[in-house]
Order: C-alpha cells, then structure tokens, then sequence
C-alpha cells in the first residue's frame, strides 16, 4: 500500500470583529426559524418581532462600532478599509455606511411590519397564504387570530443578503446575495392580508422577472470570467486596464450585468415590475423593498463599474447616460397620470432612480479627506435621505382606509388636510423632499448628485436632471392640492389611528427629512468620509 501525506489545510482568516453586523442579522434570521418551530403560536408573532428589533439594533450598533475602526486600517490607496472573508467582502467606508443605513431601513420597516391596530388586532399579513381569498380556510385563519408570523426572519434573510450584496467583493458572492435578498422577497410580496389576488399577481411577476433578469446577470459573470479568468473585482480591473481578452466579449458582460442590476433598481427599461409590485405587494414590505433594494443594487452597481470595469468607463458611461436620461423622464411624466398613490411612488421611485443614475456618471474617488462631492459620496446621501422619505410615505399610505383597507385612489384622498391635519402635513413633507424643495432632505440630495455630474464634465445631463426635476414637481404638488384644497368626497377619507409603532416610523421620517434639509452636515460628511472602495 502506498500512502502519501496531504499537505496541511491553511484555515481561512475571517474577519469577525468586523463582518460582526452580518453575522448578527444572519444569526437573529435562522433564530427566528428556530422560534417559528417552537415558540407558542399565541404570542409567537410579538416574540419574532421583539426579536427581530432587537438583533436590528445590536447589528446597528455594532455596525457604527465598526465604522469607527475603519480609521485604524491604513491601506496604501487612502481607500478605508481592507477586503475580508478570504477576499469575498469588501469591508470599506462605503460598505459599512450603506449597512448602516440598510440597518436603519429595516428597523422603521420592522415596526411597520409589527403593527397590529390597523386590522383590528392582526398583521397586514394574510393568516395562511395557502388559502384561497375569500374561501372558508381563509375565514378560520382570521377566526382563530393566525398571523405569518415568518415575515420577520424572510425579512432579516433579505436584510443579510442586501448587505452582503453591497459589499461583495468578488461576482460569485454578489450573484449568491443577490439571490438571497431577492428570494425572501418574493415570498412576502404575495401574503397581503387584502387584495390577496392583487399580491400574488405582484409576487408572481416579480418572480418571474426577476429570475430573467437573475439569468441575464449570471451570464455576464460567466462572460466576464471568459474575459479575465477571476471572479474577483481588482483582478477584473487588471484585465480590463491591460485589455487581456477580446473587446467583444467584455462588453457584453459588462452590459449583461448592467441588466441585471437595473432591474433592481428599477430604472428604464426594466421597470415594468415596479408599479405592479409596489401596488400589490403588502404596504410595509413595499416600503421595506422600496429604500433597501435601491441602497444595496446602487451599491453593488458602484463596485461593479468603479472598482471592476472602472478601465473601461468610456464604453459603459454613455450607455448609463442615455439610461438616466430616459429614466428620469418616463418616470416623472408617467407619474402625472396615475390615480393610485402607490403606483405613483412607484414611479416617482422610478425617477429617482434616474437622479441616482446622474450622480453615478460624475467625478469619481478622490483623495481620503479631499472635500469635494463624488459619485460614491452623492449616491450615499441621496439613498439615505431617499430611503427615510420613502418609507415614511409608505407609512401614512397605511394609515388612510375605508371598509376594505387601505384605500390607495387618489380621489379617497381628497380632503386628507381637513380630516388629519398632521398626517396630510407629513405626507406633503415627503412629496416635497421627493420634488427637491429647499429645506427637506431631497433638495441636498439632488444638489450632491447634479454637483458630481456637473464636477463631472457631463453638465447637459445636470441641465436635464433639472428640467425634469421642475416637471417632476406638478404631480407631487397636485397631491398636496388635493389633500389640502380639495373638497372630500362623500364622508371623506377615514384615518385609522396606529399604535406606538407606526407613529415613531413616521414622526422620525419626518424629523430626519426636516433635519437632513436644514443641517446635513454631519450625513454629508460621513458620506465624504467613506471615502472610495477598497480594491
């Protein structure tokens, strides 16, 4: 018999201490399955909540604790940060700040998801998704209180899968996050405890586009490893600067993983998903889906064009250009003519995610500390001031109802100023701040972008972002007429009155909409300070 010895195994370095906040959330998400098997059913659903809050706060925490640790890492490119996890995980100034604000989404959507007042002491999720709407199992669901209480770990799985996505420093991991933060998703798009039909048509159809456009984005990676024969970004970037492969097929990778990542941000032509998914998909995932999908596809479409085809900016940049253009008009003259007020954020989404195309084409990277606004440090601001306005939009819109929920039409709305003077004055703060309206979040926003474009030589498209801007104002003005100058119809709409929970989401979405308007300060700079991706 002949044997022969096995060199030794090297262990892989992980780096804990710092992947900490992912190993919280992924932890807190299989405990809630654990909790799911075991806990009694009649308090399962407040148990998975207080969990799911608190593993929220401890991975937030331990997310700033990490960001502060960023200083300590001196890398010889000024960039903050170092790559982790066996070079898997880009663990840098923009990562960790886009974790944060990930963390801080997912906590306002987390209260929205555990709130109970509105359906008469259930959730605003269906009591068992396989039954039928309207049929007698459905019935005995809502006789007996069942509620999916699973909603909270299918959400905290997409919450580990929109932070791996944004720091995914190698494309093998960034297709697996992806699929993790879609996947989840998909599921909680369909169990509306209203309109169940309307949901599962929303789930549906986000499935099936979305695994197209999963495809689409797997072929790119499988054409860009033909190209640099690496899955790793540095190693892409080396190929593309030297130009080792064929033209050819470096460019359709780069635009098949463009498709891919378009689709999830919803930008044209690969929006059709988003006003169907946003109207049936129950109100607080839309809001969860709406702020945290755009930060962690944003994200990940910075690294991809910055860190792996950065070489090749002049082939892919007039592409995104004439994408941001088409992008911002459709969705600001598509929202005019809407009559339901979640397809209208939809759009409106739509074309902010036109703007945050705008900002992407600017000046990129800088020297750490250099003061001056980039692609990288405008994109940050906009999605973290973007994201708090969206959900609490999305947060009133649960709040106006009549017999059979929540009541979306725009003409249910009319009169809202009368009825409920302070919730209509919120709302009208967040179409402001989506217009662009000095002293609300948005109006920096917009300034941060169309300065990195205009920094950026492409001052045309800063011309046009502006237009549009103008022409995106009408359709957020007319709601405000309507909620304010407008006669109600009939008895007028019917606010229901929320818990403890629903009203914090709102008064905080408020509060940082105001604040980020008059002092943004201090989120700008930490923006800046992120500083550019670690390669």
């Amino acid at each position: 018999m002949i044997s022969a010895e096995l060199p030794p195994l090297d262990a892989p370095h992980i780096e804990y201490s710092l992947l900490a906040p992912l190993f919280i959330i992924a932890g807190v998400a299989v405990l809630g399955v654990v909790v799911e098997a075991v806990w009694p059913r009649a308090s399962r659903f407040t148990a998975q909540a207080i969990l799911a809050v608190v593993g929220v706060i401890a991975a937030l925490v331990d997310t700033v604790w990490v960001y502060q640790n960023l200083d300590k890492i001196d890398d010889p490119k000024l960039a903050r940060g170092l790559i982790g996890a066996e070079g898997a995980l880009s663990i840098d100034g923009p990562g960790v700040y886009t974790w944060g604000i990930l963390l801080v989404f997912a906590l306002m959507s987390m209260l929205l998801f555990a709130e109970r007042r509105l359906e008469g002491g259930l959730s605003a999720f269906t009591g068992r998704a396989a039954d039928a709407p309207g049929s007698a199992g459905e019935a005995e669901a809502i006789s007996k209180r069942i509620e999916h209480s699973e909603v909270f770990p299918l959400a905290l799985f997409s919450l580990v899968g929109m932070m791996l996505f944004a720091s995914s420093n190698d494309l093998l991991t960034m297709f697996v996050a992806l699929e993790v933060l879609s996947l989840p998703l998909y599921l909680l798009c369909g169990i509306a405890r209203r309109r169940r039909l309307l949901s599962q048509e929303a789930a549906l159809k986000y499935f099936l586009l979305g695994a197209f456009s999963s495809v689409f984005f797997l072929y790119g990676i499988a054409l860009t490893y033909g190209f640099a024969g690496s899955f790793r970004l540095s190693d892409i970037d080396v190929a593309v600067s030297t130009r080792t492969g064929g033209t050819n097929m470096l460019l359709a990778a780069i635009a098949l993983m463009v498709v891919g990542l378009l689709f999830k941000i919803g930008a044209v032509p690969f929006h059709t998903w988003t006003p169907d998914v946003y109207q049936g998909a129950p109100t607080p995932v839309t809001a969860f889906m709406a702020a945290g999908t755009k930060a962690a596809a944003f994200l990940a479409m910075l690294r991809v064009l910055f860190v792996a085809f950065g070489g090749s900016s002049w082939d892919w940049r007039p592409t995104i250009i004439g994408i941001a253009v088409i992008t911002m008009f459709l969705g600001a003259v598509v929202s005019i003519s809407q009559t339901d007020v979640k397809r209208m954020l939809a759009y409106s989404s739509i074309a902010h995610a036109g703007f945050l195309l705008v900002g992407l084409v600017g000046v990129y990277g800088g020297v750490a500390g250099e003061e001056r606004i980039t692609s990288v440090s405008s994109i940050l601001f906009y999605l973290a001031v973007y994201g708090v306005a969206s959900i609490g939009a999305f947060a009133v819109v649960t709040l106006v109802r009549d017999s059979g929920g929540e009541t979306t039409h725009l003409s249910r709305w009319a009169g809202l100023g009368k009825t409920s003077p302070l919730l209509a004055g919120a709302f009208a703060l967040f179409m402001l701040s989506f217009a662009g309206i000095p002293l609300t979040g948005g109006f920096i926003g917009k300034w941060s972008v169309f300065t990195a474009a205009w920094s950026g030589g492409v001052w045309p498209l800063v011309v046009i972002g502006v237009l549009v801007s103008a022409l995106a104002a009408y359709f957020y003005v007319r709601v405000i007429v309507l909620m304010f100058f407008t006669d109600p119809v009939g008895d007028g709409p019917t606010v229901a009155v929320p818990s403890a929970l629903t009203t914090v989401v709102i008064a905080f979405a408020v509060v940082a909409t105001v604040g980020l308007g008059i002092l943004p300060g201090p989120l700008l700079d930490l923006a800046q300070h992120a500083g550019a991706f670690v390669r």
